[in-house]
């Protein structure tokens, strides 16, 4: 492990009414990361982030904070602040005595508080704004009076719990790089829970991908989407056909009885796998080039491309696109090798990936149900 290291998770679990939450979750967070938990709801992201906080005691496992265990400790008394997506500002307070507050606890002098609190107004582009009733602010303008407030008292870490839920898009959009440049800014740890893809993606150093109280992947952005490990990171990183498939060698792997050259290795012979390919990586080619052949089945304006269901021996594939196409046609496309990435079976194989409607895919779940498991 790296000595930089800020918190360390060791072995954590929890369970809420006999459900278990969080299922031996172990996890190092690096000083000055930009670390952001995804995952659908009930995952368990947001009760990591309690536990990180001292909101909530595992009911086993450790919380090593800066190599000291800290179970038990409270929140006040870690290092660490919090903003929720209900802000919790005081709407008796005007914007300064809402920043000034947790100094104000820590019985810091007036001459500190002041010059913390102009301080954090700058940073969060508020300057002039000390003596605005709270009420009066705009929801994009509070969230800045919450973070200017968490930080004021320099923690090392800051936990963020879906912070722009309450946000319409193009404000989310705008505080999603002003958070990101103030964690540059003061280089401290921000700890960032959201259910939305592209924020994770496009703020994070780290990425940690959840479900079912357990880590799924841990990486890079740009690592988890081209390689997802499994067909759950797969389908909840962006959109994704996932097909099955037999890695027949090294370098060659069988989809729908064709064979098509890919970069991956490592798998048995003719090995059972899943494989992913990204709406955006199919070419549709003149015939003569065709790799694969099928007929559209509805087009989506985009704005900036198409969306296209393209039926392929009754399995629906979507494509991403600016050719436009008509429902109906046929249609050749085409895939590089390197747009395949072939990945082990795991329990989450036979969910995700086809493009039906809802009840073709119900149909599809009962009847995988019924079958034998293709293991």
């Amino acid at each position: 492990m790296e000595n930089n290291v800020i918190i360390d998770l060791k072995d954590i679990s929890i369970s809420f009414d006999g459900e278990t939450i969080l299922d031996h979750l172990n996890l190092y967070i690096r000083d000055g990361e930009f670390i952001t938990f995804l995952g659908p709801s009930g995952c368990g992201k947001t009760t990591t982030l309690r536990i990180i906080g001292g909101f909530l005691e595992p009911d086993s496992g450790e919380v090593i904070f800066s190599g000291k265990k800290i179970n038990g400790v409270p929140p006040h008394k870690r290092q660490v602040n919090t903003i929720f997506q209900r802000y919790a500002l005081f709407p008796n307070l005007n914007v300064y005595e809402n920043i000034a507050f947790g100094l104000r606890l820590r019985k810091k002098s007036e001459k500190e508080i002041k010059a913390k609190v102009f301080e954090m107004l700058e940073l969060v582009n508020l300057k002039g704004f000390q003596k605005r009733n709270i009420a009066s602010l705009s929801g994009g303008q509070q969230q800045r009076v919450a973070i200017a407030r968490a930080l004021a008292v320099d923690p090392k870490v800051l936990l963020l719990d879906e912070p722009l839920g309450a946000l319409d898009l193009k404000l989310r959009k705008d505080m999603q790089r002003e958070l990101k440049n103030i964690q540059q800014r003061l280089g401290i740890t921000f700890i960032y829970v959201t259910h939305d893809q592209e924020e994770a993606l496009s703020m994070s150093d780290t990425v940690v991908v959840m479900d079912n109280g357990k880590i799924q992947q841990i990486g890079k952005p740009i690592d988890i989407y081209n390689e997802p490990k499994n067909a759950f990171v797969a389908d909840f990183i962006g959109e994704s056909n996932i097909v099955d498939g037999i890695m027949r060698k090294d370098y060659l792997v069988e989809i729908d009885g064709k064979s098509f050259e890919c970069l991956d290795k490592g798998f048995a012979a003719d090995e059972k796998v899943d494989v992913v390919v990204r709406p955006e990586d199919i070419d549709i080619v003149p015939l003569e080039k065709s790799m694969l052949t099928g007929t559209v089945t509805s087009v989506t304006f985009m704005g900036i491309f198409y969306e296209i269901i393209v039926d392929i021996d009754n399995f629906k594939w979507m494509i991403q696109t600016t050719d436009k196409q008509e429902v109906g046609d046929v249609i050749s496309l085409y895939i590089e090798p390197d747009a395949f990435h072939v990945m082990k079976k795991s329990e989450y194989s036979g969910q995700f990936g086809d493009y039906s409607s809802f009840s073709d895919e119900f149909e599809e779940m009962s009847d995988a149900a019924a079958a034998p498991a293709a293991e």
